[in-house]
């Protein structure tokens, strides 16, 4: 119990809430790709129609892993829980094989052009310095 008494700084419940909503925008984006596709589909440009039909199925599954392990992860955040850097790692095996399929396998340069490294370098990043953040502050003993 001796967690519970750490007081953390405001900061921290800051930073939780600003990981927790980019995480959910990554859900927004799932949604629109699986859910939401078909409607969503036919304002798109030919080109990326057929980009988005040509995704494998497994990166649809990877992509939901780094999604929803970064909400879970998140959470754990919220809730002060040391299993949220296990949530982050779990999220960034999601992340790691679906980005490299995005930059190195897909068309997704052809299509979009170079500006759509952007968001891909900065999703394996921000799901890098989750993993870190969360094992930083257990060892500060903020997570119980």
């Amino acid at each position: 119990m001796r967690n519970q008494s750490i007081q953390v700084p405001s900061w921290y419940w800051v930073a939780a809430v600003i990981f927790l909503l980019w995480n959910l925008m990554g859900l927004v984006s799932f949604l629109s790709l699986t859910i939401m596709k078909d409607q969503m589909m036919e304002a798109l440009p030919l080109a990326e129609q057929e980009l988005y039909n040509s995704f494998p199925f497994w990166t649809y599954i990877v992509f939901a892993i780094a999604v929803f392990g970064g909400i879970i992860g998140c959470i754990g955040l919220l809730m002060r829980k040391k299993w949220a850097k296990v949530a982050f790692i779990i999220s960034l095996v999601g992340i790691v094989p679906q980005m490299t399929y995005n930059i190195f396998f897909s068309n997704t340069m052809a299509v979009k052009g170079v500006t759509a490294l952007i968001m891909p370098v900065m999703i394996v990043i921000v799901g890098f310095f989750l993993v870190w953040y969360a094992d930083s502050v257990t060892k500060r003993g903020w997570l119980k």
